[in-house]
């Protein structure tokens, strides 16, 4: 056998040649197929996650910052005179249990003594003075 048929042995390079290519195959389907489905499968799980957390933190703040109203259980029609002082009118209906009753005879109140000024107020259970809802 000559030099020449040494160097150019063809298996070894069919061989070499084989395992390149075999080997190549396998790095592009690696990087090419399987982690990139690993990790878009990672991040969309992850990206569903983060999203329901974050709904679920502002939900569950909502709900500890939002407190119930305290509605008032009575509400009451205060007449003022022209002066801007307290009086009282004869014969007209003061305390109410809604406020759309009274706000709808406070208007009502208004056409029929158009001198006077009336406030909707109530009383709230933690509050010193009494709060004015409407004032016509």
């Amino acid at each position: 056998m000559n030099v020449f048929q040494k160097i150019f042995d063809w298996k070894t390079y069919v061989f070499t040649a084989l395992a390149i290519i075999s080997f190549s195959s396998f790095v592009a389907l690696l990087f090419g197929q399987t982690i990139p489905g690993i990790v878009l499968t990672f991040f969309k799980v992850a990206g569903i996650y983060v999203i329901l957390g974050t709904v679920f933190i502002f939900a569950l703040a909502w709900f500890l910052k939002a407190k119930p109203n305290n509605r008032p259980k009575e509400y009451s029609i205060v007449p003022f005179d022209v002066f801007g002082k307290k009086s009282e009118i004869d014969g007209i209906r003061t305390v109410f249990k809604t406020y759309d009753v009274a706000w709808s005879f406070m208007k009502q109140y208004k056409e029929m003594y158009p001198l006077y000024s009336f406030a909707l107020i109530s009383d709230l259970p933690k509050s010193d003075k009494p709060i004015i809802f409407r004032y016509i």
